[in-house]
């Protein structure tokens, strides 16, 4: 499978996320896997990488080091303090936009091994997002 262009990823992000602008899809996008990229290692986050456009892939790669895991709770409270203007309702909405593209990237058995990786609770992260 080959990875995804630049454009196909962010118009992927922009129609789940219902965001008005590329732009604000971008901004999730590089909060939520600078986050997700601190929490995973191996051989998974290469492959998720590699699904990735390559700007996305190096902030994946490059993460923030996360000093422990997150819980999805806590995941989204990060999201919210990076994303300009977030709440941790709006937040929570970006999270699910930007990993359940991602998810749709790599597929199910590869989603599968990064939930592994993650507290547990993400998986509701990684599926599309749902208005509360």
């Amino acid at each position: 499978m080959a990875h995804m262009t630049t454009d196909a990823f962010l118009e992927a992000v922009r129609e789940r996320g219902e965001y008005a602008s590329r732009q604000e899809a971008d901004r999730a996008a590089r909060v939520v896997l600078a986050l997700l990229g601190a929490h995973l290692v191996g051989e998974e986050r290469s492959r998720l990488a590699a699904r990735l456009p390559e700007t996305y892939a190096l902030i994946l790669l490059n993460p923030l080091p996360a000093a422990e895991p997150l819980s999805p709770e806590r995941f989204v409270r990060a999201a919210a303090a990076w994303i300009e203007g977030a709440t941790e309702k709006t937040a929570l909405w970006d999270t699910g936009a930007v990993l359940s593209v991602a998810a749709d990237a790599v597929g199910a058995d590869l989603t599968r091994r990064i939930l592994l990786q993650l507290p547990p609770g993400y998986d509701l992260l990684f599926g599309h997002p749902e208005a509360a």
